[in-house]
């Protein structure tokens, strides 16, 4: 399977509204990745539903030139994405008891992961957290930060949004903080790059990751197209 990942662009909007049309991601396309940029009460025009008043609000981001998140693409379809950008981007993680700032060292956030229900449990999330991080090394980003779900056993799909934390440990992560059993705050210092910003390719291919049996093994490479090229 090979993976490529880019920034959600005005040319690649349809491609997000395809993959959070798809049977079983009610919660993202109500979502629409809007929840944790806003703080407060969220009011929508008459007439307007909850997931059309986000979709919108999403595509004005889109539209000024932000770059709210990745998407992952496989022969050219949309399977995956990853929210993420400065952690002051995100307004309710200032107010949440669980994930509210540890300190005030500049930091970027990685706050949700989608897949397509059709391809999870196939490192699709993982190879978007990798993606993820190439994105933010090449936009000169620092640390990166993140708040997974960190449960014995096999989780509900819809708790899992945040990814989990075992992935995120395999990925280099460290704890730096847990007010809440099941909710730790993890970061990565990625240093700082030079250069334009880039998308990621990610090749996913059977085989034996390193300390890891009979799971795709995720490449990151730069390259200079990005969406569904």
């Amino acid at each position: 399977m090979k993976l490529k990942i880019g920034p959600l662009t005005r040319a690649t909007w349809p491609d997000l509204v395809d993959l959070f049309s798809r049977p079983g991601l009610a919660v993202a396309r109500g979502c629409y990745c809007m929840y944790y940029r806003r703080s407060g009460r969220h009011d929508r025009p008459p007439g307007v539903t909850y997931s059309e008043s986000n979709k919108r609000a999403l595509k004005v981001l889109v539209e000024r030139g932000v770059v709210p998140g990745l998407l992952g693409y496989e022969k050219k379809r949309a399977i995956g994405w990853v929210s993420l950008g400065p952690r002051r981007d995100y307004a309710k993680l200032a107010r949440s008891p669980v994930m509210k700032p540890v300190d005030d060292e500049p930091v970027w956030s990685i706050i949700c992961f989608v897949v397509d229900p059709a391809v999870r449990r196939k490192g699709v999330a993982e190879a978007m957290l990798r993606g993820a991080l190439a994105w933010a090394r090449k936009r000169g980003v620092a640390l990166v930060e993140a708040y997974p779900c960190d449960r014995l056993g096999r989780a509900v799909d819809d708790s899992m949004w945040f990814g989990a934390k075992r992935m995120f440990d395999r990925a280099g992560f460290s704890e730096v903080a847990r007010r809440k059993p099941t909710r730790p705050i993890v970061r990565k210092r990625i240093g700082r790059g030079g250069g334009r910003a880039a998308a990621a390719a990610v090749d996913l291919h059977p085989g034996r990751a390193s300390g890891s049996r009979g799971k795709p093994r995720a490449r990151v490479r730069p390259t200079s197209k990005g969406g569904a090229s």
